[in-house]
């Protein structure tokens, strides 16, 4: 739009995209990530009715561009204060398709119960996107499309309650339904993406808004393969939360790639499907879960990325005689809560208590344990609090292994007594109790994928050049996982606008991590996993 076009035409067009705006469905973020999408809107559609209706022409020259193609409007909403370039990525879909598993489901198999912490689990779906250089050439984008889809099948047939439905909120039907498969072309080379990789950007990648209700009553498994300009492949993969932890979509995904060469019968990858007899429902039916209202903020996601000599400074600064060895994950998660505390303390007229959740594998912590390869939800949460006085590193490190020793002798311990139940609905009636005090407290929740093996997902044209989890814009919500050379750590912070002002100022911080560091530097010549 140039900056000549007469005031009137301006005006004329406000009003056209007002009337258009009126129009369009009250659920127009589920679009963004359907097929072909018309609109993508990078702010509310009420922000953009405002601008269109305001006086300030100037403001809405620089802030909208508009092109009107076939019969749809498409607007890219571009705040230029804010706007970093990505956002002119388009991911445009090419293909849809269901892939179904190679055999059909014994008819015996056909009704999957889930467990009490599969119905306890939030409708969402666990996004991952990996990120593959065409650096060895051998495959075209159709061949590498096709294998992906053929070793999909076969890994279908290996994990079946994933080719299903869910019904009832109980169970899945296990009737071959299979999972989604989108294709799409991307505009950019990946080299120029992984320069400086952007949240908003990376949700295109995905094949569902992580958000979407279809996680209780559609596809349990959606892919979509990116292919970039250069040749380079995205595979972004989601699976509902209904069904699955972390430590299951790696089971899952691993599964897959060792399908793509022929190993279906590898002993690591076999699901073992026994979650609901350790964790019984007990005839408890949560088909219908109860929204929770929550307050609307604007929130800014950044990633930051902390190196292994940083991370081991971090480490000797964090220990105490509490906890003398702190973790690489607990001295870096402690450093994030205490500069997104400080943030927020700024931005308040008075001091806050606050409380972080963080997940831990429950795998791990039973007795005996559970095999990593056990399907289900079995990666749970347990809190830790602060007071305004505990901000300083050392103190919330303690806070972070006080809060664990207390899980396992609250909630694990019972577990082993038999009380898996009870201690169940008990943790969890806590954790509500903590978020529904939002108005008094800062709630904060830490999510570790850490000693994932994604680095590691090979299906044929090597291993990725980078992982990661594209993450929704909640507030005080960070995910956090290995960088390729398996020793620093890189989170994804989404905080409110406000607080992230302070948050990316800090200098403890910043003179720990990086924010957002071209991920090309991070690679390695050789992955250690």
């Amino acid at each position: 739009m140039e900056d000549g076009v007469d005031q009137l035409e301006l005006q004329d067009l406000a009003s056209r995209i007002r009337k258009e705006l009126e129009e369009l469905d009250k659920n127009y973020a589920n679009m963004i990530q359907g097929d072909g999408p018309s609109l993508l809107i990078c702010r509310s559609a009420g922000e953009l009715g405002e601008l269109a209706m305001g006086d300030d022409i100037e403001s809405f020259k620089r802030r909208l561009f508009v092109e009107f193609a076939f019969s749809s409007i498409k607007i890219i909403y571009i705040n230029t204060e804010r706007s970093s370039g990505c956002h002119e990525v388009n991911v445009e879909i090419v293909t849809r398709e269901v892939i179904k598993p190679s055999s059909p489901t014994l008819n015996h198999l056909r009704k999957f119960n889930l467990s009490l912490l599969d119905l306890l689990a939030p409708v969402s779906y666990e996004p991952l996107v990996l990120l593959y250089s065409n650096s060895q050439q051998q495959l075209t984008g159709t061949q590498k499309s096709q294998r992906l889809k053929r070793s999909l099948s076969v890994a279908l047939t290996r994990f079946y309650p994933l080719a299903g439905r869910i019904k009832d909120g109980v169970s899945i039907e296990c009737n071959d339904f299979g999972a989604v498969f989108v294709e799409s072309r991307v505009s950019c080379v990946l080299s120029k993406f992984l320069e400086k990789p952007d949240a908003e950007v990376l949700r295109k990648f995905i094949p569902v808004g992580t958000e979407s209700p279809e996680a209780l009553t559609g596809s349990l498994v959606l892919v979509q393969a990116n292919f970039f300009a250069c040749g380079g492949l995205a595979i972004g993969a989601c699976i509902s939360h209904k069904v699955a932890d972390p430590v299951t979509f790696s089971t899952f995904i691993k599964a897959w790639a060792a399908a793509a060469f022929g190993s279906v019968e590898d002993t690591t990858v076999l699901p073992l499907f026994n979650a609901s007899s350790v964790f019984p429902t007990q005839n408890l039916s949560l088909a219908k879960p109860a929204a929770v209202e929550l307050m609307s903020y604007k929130c800014v996601t950044k990633r930051v990325v902390f190196d292994s000599p940083k991370i081991a400074a971090l480490q000797a600064k964090a220990a105490s005689e509490s906890v003398t060895c702190p973790t690489r994950v607990e001295a870096v998660t402690a450093l994030i809560w205490k500069c997104a505390m400080n943030a927020s303390r700024s931005n308040s007229e008075r001091l806050r208590y606050s409380i972080l959740s963080q997940s831990v594998n429950l795998r791990r912590r039973m007795v005996p344990p559970l095999p990593e390869n056990t399907i289900g939800n079995l990666v749970v949460y347990f809190a830790s609090c602060a007071t305004e006085c505990e901000i300083e590193l050392q103190s919330l490190v303690g806070q972070l292994r006080k809060g664990l020793r207390d899980f396992d002798e609250n909630y694990v311990k019972k577990l082993g007594e038999g009380k898996a139940f009870m201690a169940t609905i008990k943790s969890f009636q806590d954790l509500g109790g903590n978020m529904l005090q939002d108005g008094n407290v800062d709630y904060y929740v830490s999510t570790n994928f850490c000693m994932s093996p994604f680095y590691g997902i090979d299906f044929g044209w090597g291993k990725p050049t980078w992982v990661t989890i594209p993450t929704r814009a909640t507030r005080n919500v960070t995910t956090i996982m290995d960088t390729r050379d398996g020793k620093g750590v890189e989170a994804w912070v989404t905080l409110t606008e406000e607080d992230m002002t302070f948050f990316e100022r800090d200098r403890e911080l910043l003179a720990a991590a990086s924010f957002d560091p071209n991920a090309l530097d991070l690679l390695m010549p050789k992955s250690s996993l």
